[in-house]
């Protein structure tokens, strides 16, 4: 009997396990593929930010599976093109959309 409730037991910890482990987004992501596109979406920010042609304010970044949107306004061609080459320089990034509009 002690073996059986050991057995029982031992199955319903892998099965919590593996259904903890399998959870993912509606989009189907998992928890981690969120967090590393969250991470990816702080670098660039900060790379703007840090920039002194671009100082980031006016543009916003948003990250999918590696993917970064740039959008928002900026006055130069040469602001909008120095975010997108900061962008593109970020370890992780697959791919930028620069959708920033000149003013």
């Amino acid at each position: 009997m002690r073996k059986f409730k050991m057995i029982t037991a031992l199955f319903l910890c892998v099965g919590i396990l593996c259904v903890f482990c399998s959870c993912q987004t509606p989009a189907g992501r998992t928890a981690g593929q969120v967090l590393d596109d969250g991470t990816i979406t702080t670098k660039v920010k900060a790379k703007l930010f840090d920039d002194p042609v671009v100082s980031g304010f006016s543009i916003s970044v948003k990250t999918f599976q590696g993917e970064v949107t740039l959008t928002g306004g900026v006055n130069s061609k040469k602001t909008k093109d120095k975010a997108g080459q900061l962008a593109r320089g970020t370890a992780g990034v697959r791919k930028v959309h620069n959708l920033i509009k000149i003013k």
